[in-house]
């Protein structure tokens, strides 16, 4: 093995790629040599990214437009890769949604399982679609971008929290359901991110002080910071890795003693 984080021949699929977190994974699996499907509910924005990928890296993306909450359009996502590339190799489930911030009491029913929805179901809708090409192949890896939030408690996205620990279990039977064929699931666990879905935390210059304060790197994370992991567990180099969550968040889940 010359290269641990070789991913030439791989074929990737990332979903809410078109920015942000996702973008920064689909651009670095492109840059260690992986086919990439750029994947969001709009097309415009995802063509864009695939054009810049394909700028550097000719015919290395696609773009292929569908919602998470629609598992009519997550089986076209899965088919068009397919009939282009003809596998798929490594899945990230990035995209994640989060209508309501706020205190858990004033949480409609309707806004908690839209969360649970897109956040878990949706996921284990898309693993499944590609997990059986993978257990025949006997490799695969599959990543769940899930948050701290998930290891944490918050006073504003609760739900979001909730639908995050989820992904962490999900992730964990997965990889004792899938590892005896040779598939591997893991998470990531971002901490506070600076992009448009994270808006919300990062712009309140209270919540940013208070993150801050208490993380050791005194700062939030940016997107490229993330991809690193993702290439990781993509790569050769997680080959014994299974079951796991990354923690990236700068420290602040251990926070900062006296």
């Amino acid at each position: 093995m010359t290269n641990l984080f070789d991913l030439t021949g791989k074929v990737a699929i990332v979903t809410g790629s078109s920015r942000g977190i996702g973008r920064a994974i689909a651009e670095a699996l492109a840059d260690h040599g992986a086919k990439v499907v750029i994947s969001s509910r709009k097309l415009d924005a995802c063509r864009e990214v695939a054009d810049a990928i394909n700028a550097r890296y000719p015919d290395s993306a696609i773009a292929v437009a569908a919602s998470i909450s629609s598992r009519e359009a997550l089986q076209n996502l899965v088919d068009e890769t397919r009939r282009k590339w003809g596998r798929v190799d490594i899945l990230v489930c990035n995209a994640a949604s989060n209508p309501y911030y706020g205190p858990m009491g004033g949480i409609t029913d309707d806004q908690f399982r839209k969360i649970l929805d897109n956040n878990v179901l949706s996921n284990n809708w898309l693993i499944h679609m590609v997990a059986p090409e993978m257990l025949e192949r006997q490799e695969g890896s599959i990543i769940i971008v899930s948050s701290i939030g998930g290891m944490t408690s918050s006073t504003v996205i609760g739900a979001y929290n909730i639908s995050k620990a989820a992904d962490f279990q999900l992730a964990r039977n997965l990889a004792a359901e899938f590892g005896p064929k040779g598939v591997r699931v893991n998470c990531i666990a971002p901490g506070l991110v600076r992009t448009d879905f994270a808006r919300a935390l990062w712009e309140n210059p209270e919540t940013l002080r208070a993150v801050t304060a208490n993380t050791p790197l005194r700062r939030i994370g940016e997107p490229h910071e993330i991809a690193g992991a993702a290439v990781f567990l993509a790569a050769p180099a997680s080959s014994f890795v299974t079951g796991q969550a990354i923690v990236v968040d700068g420290g602040s889940t251990i926070g900062v003693g006296l």
